[in-house]
């Protein structure tokens, strides 16, 4: 069920173009190992902005990653992850996204959109839960929030792997995408 934005309380809500503060901010993921565990890891350069509406509906997000950044604590590994293997970071830098809705559902924001991995674009939802607004103890006004979605790694031509002699495949199809973000309000 979609709600209206009228219908919705969001204490501190402000209207304005928001930029992403990277140090208080993080671009995660984690996709199943072995079949038994699950990996995580992070993109280190990130930039995203917010241009929240006056109705909280209307608002757009735009966000990039750089794929030469990706961490997941094992640095053999994340060369890996920048070939061809995986994300071809030489030819395609960043993973890009660009909202095409907002929408609440069952009393839940969710952010629709569109992802780009490796020049493959496809549409995602991100389920979008507000962490709340508040002034830091320099008069900026900031708004945090979390944002969740599932995709399947093959969708986006990320189809390397290997199969196990126990059975299975080394590296899970679905992978994870955490979004923690706080972004300061920088044009009412």
């Amino acid at each position: 069920m979609t709600t209206t934005a009228t219908a919705i309380e969001i204490p501190g809500y402000r209207a304005g173009t928001w930029t992403i503060d990277p140090t208080h901010s993080e671009v995660g993921f984690s996709v199943r190992h072995l079949m038994i565990s699950k990996v995580k890891g992070t993109f280190e350069r990130f930039d995203a902005t917010f241009v929240t509406g006056e109705d909280p509906l209307d608002s757009k997000v735009t966000a990039t990653a750089e794929v030469a950044s990706i961490n997941t604590n094992e640095p053999n590994r994340d060369a890996h992850l920048r070939t061809n293997d995986f994300f071809l970071a030489e030819e395609y830098p960043t993973i890009d996204f660009a909202s095409t809705g907002v929408r609440v559902e069952d009393g839940d924001f969710k952010v629709d959109g569109d992802l780009t991995i490796r020049g493959v674009t496809k549409p995602v939802t991100f389920d979008f839960e507000f962490g709340g607004f508040g002034t830091d103890p320099y008069g900026n006004v900031k708004g945090g929030a979390t944002a969740k979605t599932v995709i399947d790694r093959e969708d986006f031509g990320l189809v390397w792997n290997v199969a196990l002699e126990t059975g299975g495949l080394l590296v899970g199809e679905k992978v994870t995408i955490t979004l923690e973000l706080q972004a300061q309000l920088v044009q009412d």
